[in-house]
């Protein structure tokens, strides 16, 4: 007698809503397209209202559902107040973030404030106000960081960047072991170098660009595509049993 065969968990997202940050240009718009063509409800959200109009737009013209919400994820009452006029998410991606490289000896306590505040204060907060509205309606959820391949190790002239994305790995283990009873999965995803509009200054300097494909044990820059399969996966119940891990879409970068 033929053994019955278990069945892949889905991948499907049908049903659910997400809200995506950062999502008017580079990584967010390929995160927010990959959980539409998923099946999820998507809500972009960025400070530009026009650029996250647009990838909405987008997303529908090709028959998906996706709506525009603009807010500054740094102004934590504007945030929590964006969260709570909506339905529920059951999947946030905290995708905004930014950097400012330079030198450790000089950096400045005005740039240490405003890398901190956007990728680790607006994501901490952002999880809190998503994650309240799931405890409060005892709801499953997931949520996911992206961190980065520095959040593992360290690099000259990103002390600050370094320090934010360890913070966010850090802060992703523990919600994960905080939420976990509460059926709320929190886990990171992080890249190496994507080329995106906010990198692409770095790739025009033809030594950083040798010395990064150095590290690269795959040889190539990430494109936005690397990181679309990792966030429906962690979105989905195909990783129901994954959190407070750090997926890492670093080309081999870590490997050594």
């Amino acid at each position: 007698m033929s053994p019955a065969l278990p069945r892949t968990p889905s991948f499907r997202l049908d049903g659910r809503r997400a809200l995506v940050t950062g999502g008017g240009r580079g990584l967010g718009v390929a995160i927010a397209a990959a959980l539409a063509q998923a099946g999820a409800e998507v809500v972009v959200a960025a400070r530009s209202g026009d650029e996250v109009e647009a990838v909405a737009a987008a997303i529908r013209a090709e028959g998906g559902r996706a709506s525009a919400l603009a807010f500054d994820v740094t102004d934590i009452a504007a945030a929590a107040h964006a969260v709570d006029s909506q339905p529920r998410f059951d999947i946030l991606v905290n995708n905004a973030g930014g950097n400012r490289p330079g030198p450790f000896l000089q950096a400045t306590p005005q740039d240490y404030d405003w890398l901190m505040s956007l990728n680790v204060k607006a994501s901490f907060f952002l999880s809190q106000a998503v994650a309240q509205r799931l405890v409060a309606e005892e709801s499953p959820g997931s949520i996911i960081m992206i961190s980065s391949q520095m959040g593992h190790v360290g690099a000259a002239n990103r002390a600050m960047y370094c320090a934010s994305k360890h913070a966010i790995e850090g802060l992703v283990k523990a919600m994960a072991v905080e939420l976990g009873p509460r059926g709320i999965r929190v886990n990171a995803i992080a890249p190496t170098f994507i080329e995106t509009p906010m990198t692409k200054p770095y790739f025009e300097n033809p030594d950083f660009r040798a010395e990064t494909l150095g590290k690269i044990k795959l040889g190539r820059l990430g494109i936005a595509q690397d990181l679309m399969g990792a966030v429906v996966y962690l979105a989905s119940d195909a990783s129901a049993l994954v959190t407070g891990a750090s997926l890492r879409i670093d080309g081999g970068w870590t490997a050594e």
